[in-house]
């Protein structure tokens, strides 16, 4: 494996965690409410979450996770339409954030074009429907699942029991390193040269791909383009010179036809203008005697000015029409070629102008292959200089933040029982520029004295690697200012000393930010400040899950089920009261 470079130990830490940490902090920005409707087992439930560590316990199988899975949606994960209740059409998630200090969440709205919260608050909600798709909405206005993902990225860091193998991945140990070094700025510079650096070497690829045909292409390329030029077909020709070969092949019956008409209107003695003459002149008499005639004067007049109108149309049309065989014969020959032009390229003008204009750029490329590869090559020395810097800048700050991730999580895991345990960031130059950076990164840990520094990802116990977890996802909530840690079952195969070690974390790290916890562990339940208790019951042959805060004495209750089983036995009671005024002792403290 890669050296692991060692830091130095940190001092171990004091006994008394909470007067370490701090017992007054307040959290500022919190969910305050989640509704769960037609989730599994959950047919409707409204839970309430308080400041501080929210405790949620119950027996295997009543529906804890649920709440977890709640969350996922309303963070914008994939929905599962199995997992709507049975019977029903619909599954609806929502939760309620109260934010001290929402300036985030706004500027995430702005860029979505959503009015800003009102008095702080900001409402998610999740429709999935039982036949696929659904809704999403912020405020009662319908966003994309990705608006969601951004709030919630924000808001909300989500850790559930299938998490713990993405820290043996060199890309997720990246992606911690990244986000403890808030190193957004050098990492997004340097993503986007590599980007264009990989079209770069993609089109230079190309290039080289396709030259043992490079002559057959340009020879059928150029025949192509020349006949499509020669033709020099226009949008809209096609059309006219139909309508005109229309005309042309009817040009003696148009021409018989227009004399006719011209004669009946206006030419002949006999014609409508001259048969009407007598009865204008009449009528203008008769206006002068009659009150009542006196606009129809005016109405023949205009039927026939328009006879004269007609007639004169129809004379320049007809003397503008060419009866030419020879026009006819172009014209033919003219839609012929459209016809064989759309066959061959496409069915339409459109289409043929299209493929015209695709193999005009194509023969440019084939002709200019050696410039283009000559400017490519220097291109691309460019970027890979560019690449190179912005990568060892990345570097720097990545190495600057090692070297205080790994005593800081190495504090945190002396806390959780590892009294002589150690965690180190190995960060090495990799082999070749990757899409996250010029570095290969190893997260190591010694967990005993004595023992030595190992790769992460060669770590065998479930309960080591889930308080590692533990320990970094608590020191980049540090970092990240998250207000709110969500944790299903981290303290899963652990037990003893080190449940307790669990819980003091758990409470020490709510005293700056809300943290929701689903445990089995009695130790970390009783340093909840709010207890929630999920229970399955069976009505009118459903089973229901339903979400109870809990007492103070059924809190005892609750502990003595979790120490002793089913039957709550006196000792287990007592062992329960115990736990619990052990908690609030230290709280105090």
């Amino acid at each position: 494996m890669p050296r692991i470079r060692t830091p130095s130990a940190p001092s171990a830490p004091t006994e008394n965690w909470f007067s370490r940490l701090g017992r007054c902090d307040t959290v500022s920005t919190m969910l305050t409410l989640l509704r769960v409707k037609n989730l599994a087992l959950v047919e409707d439930a409204s839970v309430e979450f308080k400041p501080g560590l929210n405790i949620i316990t119950g027996e295997t199988g009543a529906g804890k996770s649920i709440l977890i899975g709640a969350l996922y949606l309303l963070l914008g994960e994939r929905a599962d339409t199995s997992a709507i209740r049975a019977g029903a059409s619909q599954c609806v998630v929502e939760a309620t954030f109260q934010l001290a200090a929402p300036d985030g969440v706004q500027a995430i709205l702005a860029d979505a074009g959503l009015d800003p919260c009102e008095d702080g608050q900001l409402i998610l909600r999740r429709i999935v429907k039982a036949g696929g798709g659904g809704q999403a909405y912020v405020n009662d206005v319908g966003v994309t699942l990705a608006t969601l993902k951004r709030l919630g990225a924000l808001l909300v860091d989500l850790h559930g029991p299938h998490d713990h193998q993405s820290l043996f991945h060199s890309a997720a140990q990246l992606d911690i390193l990244d986000a403890y070094a808030r190193a957004d700025k050098e990492l997004n510079a340097y993503t986007e040269a590599y980007a264009q650096r990989q079209a770069l070497l993609a089109r230079q690829a190309e290039l080289a791909a396709d030259v043992d045909d490079l002559d057959a292409q340009i020879d059928l390329l150029s025949y192509r383009v020349k006949e499509i030029e020669d033709a020099a077909p226009v949008i809209g020709e096609e059309e006219d010179i139909r309508a005109e070969q229309q005309t042309v092949g009817h040009a003696q019956r148009i021409l018989e036809l227009g004399q006719l008409i011209v004669q009946a209107t206006s030419e002949d003695d006999l014609s409508a203008l001259n048969i009407l003459a007598p009865a204008r002149k009449a009528l203008d008499e008769l206006a002068r005697l009659m009150p009542a005639a006196q606009g129809w004067p005016e109405e023949l007049r205009q039927h026939t000015d328009a006879l004269a109108e007609l007639s004169g149309a129809i004379q320049r049309e007809l003397a503008d029409l060419d009866a030419d065989p020879a026009r006819l014969a172009w014209l033919d020959e003219r839609l012929a070629t459209y016809r064989l032009l759309k066959r061959k390229y496409g069915g339409s003008v459109e289409a043929v102008l299209a493929t015209l204009e695709a193999a005009q750029e194509r023969l440019k490329d084939l002709r200019t292959r050696d410039e283009q590869q000559t400017a490519l090559a220097r291109e691309l020395a460019d970027v890979e200089q560019k690449l190179q810097k912005l990568g060892l800048a990345l570097r720097k700050r990545r190495a600057a933040a090692a070297e205080k991730l790994a005593p800081a999580i190495t504090t945190e895991l002396q806390a959780l029982g590892f009294a002589h345990g150690s965690f180190a960031v190995e960060l090495q130059p990799a082999d070749a520029p990757g899409p996250a950076g010029l570095d290969h990164i190893e997260f190591g840990f010694a967990p005993n004295v004595g023992e030595p520094m190992r790769p992460l990802r060669a770590i065998a116990s479930s309960g080591e690697i889930s308080r590692v977890m533990l320990a970094i996802k608590v020191v980049l909530a540090e970092a990240d200012k998250i207000p709110l840690l969500v944790f299903d079952e981290i303290d899963a195969n652990v037990g003893g000393e080190t449940a307790h070690a669990v819980g003091r974390k758990l409470v020490a790290a709510a005293r700056r930010r809300q943290v929701v916890a689903i445990t089995h562990l009695p130790p970390v339940a009783a340093g909840g400040t709010y207890h929630l208790a999920v229970r399955k019951q069976v009505h009118e042959g459903r089973t229901h899950t339903r979400v109870e805060p809990l007492t103070a004495s059924a809190r005892v209750e609750e502990l003595a089920r979790m120490l002793g089983g089913r039957e709550s036995t006196s000792v287990a009671l007592r062992h329960a009261e115990e736990l619990l005024a052990a908690a609030q002792k230290a709280a105090t403290q």
